[in-house]
């Protein structure tokens, strides 16, 4: 292999960085402007899941508390109210309508129009809410006004007022009706508000309005309202964002609600987003023990059970939620999202963005870590910015739009990369088979030309009855290419697909090792399943090949050697021109035993070494002790798979071969001619084999190996 070719560059194609650079363009668009919601579901999800993580800490200086009852019925409702009272709580908060009785005129009509009994029950039946209306005079009460729904005008109490030129309402959600509580109940109140909770489009109740508009005014929302009348105003201040910077972006709207200890932030539309607290329970009344609780001072926020809506912390009732709106409101720990967040956003993804454009002309490598990098970072001051200072900065959109665009640069890079695998190929088309030159091509950092001490197992095929066949083929030099080119090519393939590198071609022949230059923990037992399906690959090409000679059987056959050992793997050759290689003492026995291969009848013989690694795998049997090196090395035929391991035939074999080369080490050669002669009886025995060792019994039984003899055969040369 020519290492001047391994550093083969290209000219990157320009949908390298257009391809990133639209996705960047559709992400700056998404955090700026969110036209289809991606941006708001990604970054609630993202808001949610912080909130679950580190929600606020339950109850403050207030004193909020929430009482359910089962029912909101007005009787229900007069016990509760006068407990509270008696408790000397500070407001008492009605979060849901009150299921009162039908009223005088409703009864009226069911009678005969314009009859004496009419007008008696129109005189005698007490105004709707009278004994509740009592109970919430004696205190300070705020009711509620459902918008949306036909019903009595409201008398909202609650005069709204803002800082700045130009009205700011025009953004606060509109309703075109409303129902409010009976009239003397509003009257006798300290305050009415908006019992509406406006969940986001996945149903979920993240914002608190403070301002609600109706054709004929405004209504302050629930949490307003009780801040207010907790506060003995009459004023609920709101402050216009006509001063922000980014004001001619995002129109005139809300900005702030003014208290007593300051601004709370909102949104547009005067909404505040609720920061909710962990251990919500906490603020939840026994309405049986009411007597027992300490409520002096304490805003209690009356609701039913049962109305249930869906929070960033899972389900919650009605009341604990505007609970959790008058908490926020009270404290000022609201979540913000500043106007700002959005444009830095996406700033910063166009910052990371065109970092990562520039480095692909590098590679993948560096333009990954920079967007994971940058995604990281992205994570962690969001994070940051929310535990430490509530505000919400949103990691999430950027982040994806980031991965989008590594993604449409990474597929592009690919292609390219695929084209340039296609120049490697044509360089080396004449010295290294095309599936050998993609594995190299497809990862060159692992080529290490500089040389390394490694364990390999070595494989080397060859094919017998080469002699005959070129024989029949004389006459026709390109036939005899053609034929040895069906043969061996799926061999080689076979190599290739069990993850082996082909080291040369002979003319009969091939070699290949098993992990060099890439690792391969199982590289023995890899090798032996490429051999296996080599050996049933070529026993079919043969049976074609007789069939096309019209022969009853092939004489071509697969004789195959492996061995494993230390070798040194690297770059071989001139200044010039190098190649990827091994040498090494596997390298020689493995060849040494595919020559040797034909006198044992099996195909596949393999080294002690190979079969320790891979006999999980696949049956062995042992054929011989050769002494090509010292110590000898003992060998053995790969015969089946694991399935044949287990058959009552192999065990027999290996019973018998056992007993016969313990017989022949401890030279007791009529015992071994015995066990030969019963050992060929059975089914799948070699004969060839069984000739070999006969011959070297009787050569022993003239020439004594002696006392000291370790089993490999060493003629004496006379």
């Amino acid at each position: 292999m020519d290492s001047s070719n391994t550093a083969i560059t290209w000219s990157r194609p320009l949908g390298i960085w257009l391809a990133p650079a639209l996705i960047l363009a559709l992400g700056l668009a998404a955090i700026l402007f969110d036209p289809f919601g991606i941006e708001a579901s990604l970054s609630n999800g993202l808001f949610d899941a912080y909130q679950r993580h580190a929600a606020r800490p339950a109850g403050d200086g207030a004193r909020v508390r929430v009482l359910e009852l089962p029912a909101l019925d007005e009787d229900s409702l007069v016990r509760a109210t006068r407990a509270l009272t008696l408790q000397g709580v500070r407001l008492i908060v009605f979060t849901a309508p009150v299921q009162s009785g039908p009223s005088p005129e409703s009864l009226a009509a069911r009678l005969p129009p314009d009859s004496d009994a009419a007008r008696a029950v129109l005189e005698k039946l007490p105004e709707p809410g009278h004994e509740l209306a009592e109970a919430i005079a004696a205190t300070k009460a705020i009711v509620p006004v459902t918008l949306g729904t036909q019903g009595r005008a409201p008398h909202v109490k609650a005069r709204f007022v803002y800082r700045g030129t130009a009205d700011p309402f025009a953004a606060a959600p509109l309703f075109n009706a409303a129902s409010a509580p009976p009239a003397l109940l509003e009257t006798n109140a300290a305050g009415s508000a908006a019992a509406n909770l406006l969940p986001d489009g996945d149903g979920v109740v993240r914002r608190m309005p403070i301002a609600l508009r109706l054709d004929k005014g405004l209504v302050p929302g629930m949490a307003a309202e009780v801040m207010r009348v907790a506060a003995g105003q009459s004023d609920i201040i709101m402050v216009s964002n006509e001063h922000d910077p980014l004001s001619f972006v995002t129109g005139t709207g809300l900005s702030a609600l003014e208290t007593n200890t300051g601004s709370v932030p909102t949104d547009l539309r005067g909404q505040i987003r609720l920061h909710y607290a962990a251990g919500a329970s906490q603020r939840l009344l026994n309405p049986d023990a009411l007597a027992s609780e300490s409520l002096r001072d304490a805003v209690v926020l009356v609701g039913a059970q049962g109305q249930v809506v869906k929070t960033p912390l899972g389900p919650s009732s009605v009341a604990n939620v505007m609970a959790e709106g008058v908490e926020n409101l009270f404290t000022g720990q609201v979540l913000r999202r500043p106007d700002w967040a959005r444009p830095t956003e996406a700033l910063l993804m166009a910052l990371v963005g065109t970092g990562m454009i520039l480095l692909l002309r590098f590679g993948l490598g560096w333009a990954a870590a920079l967007v994971m990098a940058g995604c990281a970072g992205l994570g962690l001051t969001s994070w940051y910015m929310f535990a430490a200072h509530s505000l919400l900065t949103d990691a999430a959109t950027p982040s994806l739009f980031l991965l989008l665009a590594f993604g449409a640069g990474g597929l592009v890079w690919i292609q390219d990369l695929r084209l340039a695998y296609a120049g490697l190929r044509k360089a080396f088309a004449e010295s290294l088979p095309r599936a050998t030159i993609e594995k190299i091509a497809r990862r060159p950092e692992l080529l290490r030309m500089d040389g390394e001490a490694r364990a390999v197992t070595y494989l080397v095929c060859g094919l017998r009855g080469m002699a005959d066949l070129a024989a029949r083929y004389k006459d026709d030099a390109a036939g005899f290419t053609r034929v040895m080119h069906r043969l061996l090519t799926p061999l080689m393939d076979e190599a290739l697909a069990h993850g082996g590198t082909i080291d040369r071609l002979t003319a009969d022949g091939f070699a290949a090792f098993w992990n060099a230059p890439l690792d391969d923990a199982d590289h023995a037992l890899h090798a032996c399943e490429a051999a296996h399906a080599m050996s049933a690959i070529s026993a079919r090409l043969g049976e074609r090949l007789a069939q096309e000679q019209q022969e009853a059987k092939s004489q071509v056959e697969i004789s195959v050697g492996i061995a494993t050992g230390q070798v040194i793997a690297g770059g071989f050759g001139g200044a010039s021109r190098m190649g990827y290689g091994v040498h090494g003492s596997a390298v020689n026995l493995a060849q040494q035993i595919q020559g040797l291969s034909h006198h044992y009848g099996p195909a596949l013989v393999v080294t002690e070494e190979t079969r320790r690694l891979a006999e999980r795998g696949f049956a062995f049997l042992e054929v011989d002790t050769i002494a090509m090196e010292e110590p000898p090395v003992t060998i053995y035929a790969l015969v089946g798979n694991p399935a044949s391991r287990a058959s009552p035939k192999f065990r027999a074999l290996s019973v018998f071969h056992d007993h016969i080369f313990l017989a022949i080490r401890k030279q007791n050669w009529p015992m071994a001619r015995e066990l030969i002669a019963q050992c060929r009886r059975l089914s799948g025995a070699s004969q060839r084999l069984y000739d070999l060792h006969l011959t070297r019994i009787a050569y022993y039984e003239t020439h004594p190996p002696g006392a000291e003899w370790d089993g490999a055969f060493r003629p004496v040369l006379e």
